[in-house]
């Protein structure tokens, strides 16, 4: 059977349009940008935050992945004073929590992981394993060392 190019136009136009709407759907969760984060009120932050996890727990897969890459990608592209300024701000809101607020963060944190599809997990995992062996032994043995005391 042979088509004529004037038919498979409409086809392909169609495909390309449907293609773009998956496109652009995998990038619907934008992501903050960590300079204004850091300058967001820690309720404002906790505020922030749950909306995010709202519309990720309601995007795709393929949507949350994307999102993952997106802020990690942001996150390097920060200066070291930068990402050292945010680490430093992440250790003071950890510092500030009651026992009771950390044991529910943590008892959240294995909720959404273990809420999350085998699958992404999985990819999880494999992100962790790729950021560790970016690590110098020094680092990775400083970090055995500190998780062994918690």
């Amino acid at each position: 059977m042979k088509h004529q190019p004037s038919a498979l136009l409409p086809l392909l136009l169609c495909c390309a349009a449907l293609f773009g709407a998956v496109e652009s759907r995998a990038q619907a969760v934008p992501v903050p940008d960590p300079k204004e984060w850091a300058q967001l009120t820690p309720q404002q932050q906790a505020q922030r935050r749950l909306d995010l996890r709202q519309q990720l727990r309601s995007a795709s897969p393929q949507e949350r992945e994307a999102f993952r890459r997106n802020l990690r990608e942001r996150l390097q592209e920060l200066s070291p004073q930068d990402r050292q300024a945010l680490i430093a701000n992440a250790k003071d809101r950890w510092n500030s929590m009651t026992p009771q607020e950390r044991e529910r963060f943590k008892q959240e944190r294995g909720q959404r992981l273990k809420a999350l599809p085998s699958e992404e997990r999985r990819d999880l995992i494999a992100q962790r394993r790729a950021m560790l062996d970016k690590l110098s032994p020094e680092e990775r043995a400083a970090l055995r060392e500190k998780l062994r005391n918690r």
